[in-house]
């Protein structure tokens, strides 16, 4: 499934809500900006959430609001 077909799930506003009260989200978020996606632009939700051990769905989120600059 791609990023664009999770957004159309009913449960995604659930989902952003839900990581957005992860204790460790603002700062997983920034490192993503400034340092993974320097050196794989291109990366998957999948790849993200190994190599960082975070949740499928947080890296879903957080390549999400990244791609479209939402804050």
């Amino acid at each position: 499934m791609s990023l664009e077909e999770y957004t159309k799930e009913k449960l995604w506003p659930i989902l952003i809500e839900t990581v957005h009260t992860l204790v460790m989200y603002s700062h997983h978020k920034a490192y993503i900006r400034e340092v993974v996606l320097h050196e794989k632009p291109d990366i998957t939700p999948a790849e993200l959430a190994a190599r960082l051990k975070i949740p499928l769905g947080e890296a879903l989120v957080i390549l999400y609001e990244l791609k479209n600059q939402i804050t």
